[in-house]
């Protein structure tokens, strides 16, 4: 049966970590000690879920928690320092910070080290989030007991709505543009002013006139999107942000 460890203290245990070409242990203590942290933790490095939901929305979201007092988020994963470092650089997850539970310590402490032999994967931690202050469980959200990899309530809204329930949350903003057009500049400056950050797709580098014209019904850029909501070219961006 799974543990719910709440109220109780992380274990102590030291992570054999890789910075650069060096070995570096970190403690259980440099981690949680005098810090507000987040931890979620997955069955393994690039593997589905993980790498497609889990891991990208915790690293979209890093501003918005630490924005709430969150000092750090941590990764961690039955996987080694190597897979690990190469998983957060094939990730670019940059806010957050990857820790390899290689030998499965930290997990079996915690009592989520489960069986995946029918994968091939040996031990590996059961997936589940959790608010750590000062080294002290205060929240843990444990996947349900179900077979497969359940993915229900460790994902970052979970966590953020319990940290912050009325913490705003980054739109996903999405600009269609092309080289050398002054009307995607124009764009790209007043998301930047309005301090939105947005994903800019490139015509010919990332997506074609033909994509643009089966997503936005038009063949010009700029094309902006927020929330999946179109918006549309400069000037209907410039009434868009105006109205909020």
């Amino acid at each position: 049966m799974l543990q719910d460890r709440t109220g109780q203290a992380v274990p102590q245990v030291t992570f054999r970590t890789r910075q650069g070409h060096d070995w570096v242990d970190v403690t259980t203590d440099e981690l949680f000690k005098g810090k507000t942290v987040v931890v979620f933790s997955l069955p393994g490095a690039f593997t589905p879920t993980c790498s497609s939901t889990h891991v990208p929305r915790y690293n979209q979201l890093a501003p918005a928690f630490r924005a709430q007092g969150v000092d750090d988020i941590l990764c961690l994963s039955v996987n080694d320092a190597f897979v690990m470092n190469a998983w957060r650089e094939d990730e670019n997850a940059h806010n957050i910070r990857f820790i390899p539970d290689g030998n499965g310590d930290f997990t079996a402490g915690m009592g989520l080290l489960v069986d995946k032999d029918d994968l091939g994967f040996g031990k590996r931690s059961w997936r589940y989030s959790m608010l750590v202050k000062d080294g002290v469980i205060e929240k843990m959200f444990i996947e349900p007991e179900e077979p497969g990899d359940p993915f229900h309530v460790s994902d970052a809204d979970t966590m953020l709505a319990h940290v912050a329930p009325d913490a705003p949350k980054p739109a996903d903003v999405t600009v269609f543009t092309r080289p050398g057009c002054p009307f995607c500049a124009k764009a790209k400056s007043m998301l930047n002013q309005a301090a939105m950050r947005f994903e800019e797709l490139i015509l010919n580098r990332d997506y074609t006139e033909e994509t643009l014209r089966a997503v936005a019904g038009a063949s010009t850029a700029p094309q902006v999107f927020v929330n999946g909501q179109k918006i549309g070219g400069s000037e209907d961006l410039e009434r868009w942000l105006g109205a909020r």
